[in-house]
């Protein structure tokens, strides 16, 4: 079967390739011929009249900043516990890198970003437009963009007609990323740190219970050592969650800060003086064979 299959492949691209060779290309020949002069004119007509269109636009420069976010783990594990193998100096994983593309992403800090500079005038969005919010989240995604990169950091792209407007917004999300990363924690290690203390006031409350109580002697001993080595953890626990509350660090290593860009990223006048001119000439193309074919009959 595999020799009479490649025999057939053989004798078909033969008379395929044949085909091919007695192909007449005479009537294309004719038809560039006949309109080799207009076709000349619209090519170039289109080819100025996109570069006119790619000099009305208005240029966009590029400003990048590059952080790897930091574990997200407790501080104090990796201070105070001594089983706890995380070393807070570790850069995050995974895990942490889609935390901070969450952070990025978020409502707040778009808002925060959009207040702080001024966004909706700078896009020229009128203030009483019926969708001023809805038009303002579009163009604020379509020019500030958040990629993680192959190691696990994540690219704060900005495109703004102003370079050091640009760059400033891609360090101003850098900083504020932290202050909201620092934010979430302390919120959550509050709460810890007041659970804590509680329980640590109701275990020393029972343990004065118990000692104050007429119980036997013997088993009261017992039960209140029990309780103070458990208070013990209770407040090993609660002096971690005390580190958590207090602690001040920053959740990312800030790898490149943004600068200004010295060169336009867009728009790119070569592609769109191309694909203006070569799209033109093929519709007109197009055109032209539409009417030889009505011509004809």
């Amino acid at each position: 079967m595999p020799f009479f299959r490649g025999l057939f492949n053989f004798y078909r691209i033969n008379i395929m390739q044949e085909k091919i060779n007695k192909y007449d290309y005479t009537p294309a020949l004719n038809f560039f011929r006949r309109w080799r002069k207009w076709l000349i004119i619209v090519f170039v007509a289109a080819a100025i009249i996109s570069l006119g269109i790619s000099l009305t636009i208005t240029p966009l420069y590029k400003s990048t900043a590059v952080i790897f976010p930091s574990n997200t783990n407790r501080l104090s594990k990796a201070i105070m516990g001594f089983h706890y193998s995380m070393d807070f100096m570790d850069y995050g994983g995974e895990r942490d890198c889609e935390y901070a593309l969450q952070i990025l992403n978020s409502r707040t800090l778009e808002e925060a970003v959009c207040e702080r500079f001024d966004l909706a005038s700078v896009y020229k969005i009128p203030a009483d437009h019926p969708h001023l919010k809805y038009e303002l989240s579009k163009r604020y995604n379509s020019h500030i963009s958040f990629k993680r990169t192959e190691f696990m950091g994540v690219r704060i792209a900005v495109l703004d007609k102003d370079p050091q407007r640009a760059a400033d917004i891609a360090n101003y999300i850098v900083a504020k990323y932290d202050t909201l990363c620092h934010e979430i924690h302390h919120e959550r290690a509050v709460n810890a740190a007041e659970i804590m203390d509680g329980v640590c006031r109701s275990m020393e409350r029972e343990i004065d219970s118990l000692a104050a109580s007429n119980a036997n002697a013997v088993w009261k001993d017992k039960l209140i050592a029990d309780r103070c080595k458990e208070l013990a953890n209770l407040q090993t626990r609660a002096s971690e969650t005390r580190v958590d509350k207090d602690q001040s660090i920053s959740y990312k290593y800030s790898v490149d800060e943004a600068i200004p860009s010295d060169k336009k990223a867009f728009p790119k006048r070569s592609l769109i003086v191309m694909a203006g001119s070569f799209g033109t000439l093929v519709v007109f193309i197009f055109g032209l064979l539409i009417f030889a074919k009505k011509e004809e009959e």
